[in-house]
């Protein structure tokens, strides 16, 4: 009796390849869905934070009547505790576009930043360059 109780006992080598298998073919698909769901994320924050930089950008603009020189002038001024990291390079490394002279300004001599964009120069899902937003 104990011989045979032994015998039954455990899995056989093709019953866990087919379990191995069946748990691979899982994380194939559930790896590329992961991937994607984590680049949307990424993009829907650099999203909000370009957004979030060009609206204080404008009101540091008609607050202050000139336009911020660097983005620690938004800091300094209290428009923002801090920069927000780029999340495509994890930096606060933003590239700032430079007006020749500002319309909201009343000084039309100095010039500042106008638009702020992603210093990425890595391709978003929809085939367009972050370094674009």
């Amino acid at each position: 009796m104990a011989r045979s109780r032994n015998k039954h006992s455990g899995f056989t080598l093709i019953e866990l390849m087919i379990v191995i298998s069946i748990i691979l073919i899982l994380v194939a698909v559930a790896v590329p869905n992961y991937r994607a769901s984590v680049v949307h994320a990424r993009e829907s924050v650099l999203r909000q934070n370009l957004f979030t930089l060009r609206s204080v950008i404008s009101q540091y603009t008609l607050d202050k009547e000139k336009a911020p020189q660097s983005l620690d002038d938004i800091v300094q001024a209290g428009y923002m505790k801090q920069i927000p990291n780029d999340p495509m390079t994890t930096k606060p490394d933003w590239t700032v576009e430079q007006e020749d002279s500002t319309i909201m300004s009343v000084d039309q001599e100095d010039s500042g930043i106008d638009d702020v964009h992603s210093s990425s120069e890595a391709v978003s899902s929809d085939g367009t360059a972050y370094n674009t937003w």
